[in-house]
């Protein structure tokens, strides 16, 4: 077993998992990268399982065949695999990701940030200290709660579907679009299908999580932004390049009621200047909704539950196709 070098390996996979591991196969003794695949190419020949995660080299077609040609799975203990599985499925080698695991903390993120939301708890604290106790109250009747108020999520897939379930618990009518969502799976969910224009024209609270393909890219704009409701909240833990900036910043100008908690932008960190890094009505965080400290050994974890899965001949749940690629984050 090899793994392909990264300096979040011992992070992600950690002692316990690890020692699990060690139960069922010999690591071999040096991280593998394109900078030394010469050096261990007779070595790597009959590697069959190779562990990964953040920082993985991009092999190329030919390096996976001239160094590890018996190649059959990558067990990725990380999210996206966008940019370094195509090579390996071309190879018919399994790709694995966990995903599944990394959306678990983006889900709880956007729940706990949509419930704050709905009850004006940024514009509250806000206005509490700049302004004192009785404009933070007379704020607070601008805002429903959360018994009753329309949830507008963009994006039905892991980390959507999680968002939804999570929200299960409150009296809250959830809108939801997506165009791959069928309407069986919507009702299921108990969703309601919707378009974007009328989830930012309704909704209270709207939270990203559409894919990250070349054709989201900016699909947020002013015909959007300039349709949310006076005391609305958009949430942004999918990508920051599928918000033209430009367009939610005079939305907010138009409105300083509307709120926007973006942990991600476009580029990332925010440039020098923008007016996101002024606005009273931003939220700016550094990309914590995902995995972070102690929370990625889940990603390790969800690896090493799929290698056992696969050793046992079982179906495997985190397999990613080429087919997925065209739709998944």
């Amino acid at each position: 077993m090899a793994e392909l070098e990264s300096s979040k390996l011992f992070e992600v996979f950690d002692a316990a998992t690890r020692c699990r591991l060690e139960q069922e196969m010999d690591f071999y003794p040096t991280f593998i990268n394109q900078s030394n695949l010469e050096e261990h190419k007779e070595q790597l020949h009959d590697v069959e399982v190779a562990f990964s995660t953040w920082g993985i080299a991009k092999f190329t077609e030919a390096e996976l065949q001239q160094y590890l040609p018996n190649l059959k799975i990558v067990l990725y203990g990380a999210g996206s695999v966008q940019h370094f599985a195509r090579p390996f499925l071309a190879r018919n080698v399994i790709v694995v990701s966990s995903w599944a695991a990394n959306a678990v903390p983006v889900a709880e993120f956007t729940v706990a940030t949509i419930v704050l939301a709905n009850k004006g708890f940024f514009n509250n604290a806000r206005q509490y200290k700049q302004n004192g106790h009785k404009q933070a109250a007379a704020v607070k009747g601008r805002y429903k709660g959360n018994y009753g108020a329309t949830v507008g999520l963009l994006g039905a897939g892991m980390i959507g579907q999680l968002v939804i379930g999570m929200l299960s618990n409150y009296n809250l009518s959830i809108k939801v679009f997506d165009p791959f969502l069928s309407d069986e799976k919507a009702a299921e969910l108990g969703v309601m299908k919707s378009g974007l224009i009328d989830i930012f024209s309704t909704c209270d609270t709207i939270s990203n999580h559409l894919a990250n393909l070349p054709e989201t890219q900016g699909i947020l704009h002013k015909e959007h932004f300039s349709r949310m409701k006076p005391y609305a909240t958009f949430v942004n833990t999918g990508r920051g390049a599928q918000v033209v900036e430009e367009d939610l910043i005079q939305a907010l100008k138009d409105e300083p009621g509307r709120y926007a908690l973006l942990d991600v932008t476009f580029p990332e960190p925010v440039v020098e200047g923008s007016e996101l890094m002024t606005l009273d009505n931003v939220i700016l965080t550094s990309h914590i909704a995902g995995s972070m400290n102690a929370e990625v050994a889940r990603l390790g974890q969800y690896a090493a539950e799929e290698f056992e899965r696969y050793r046992n001949g079982e179906s495997l749940r985190y397999r990613v196709t080429l087919d997925m690629l065209a739709t998944m984050a």
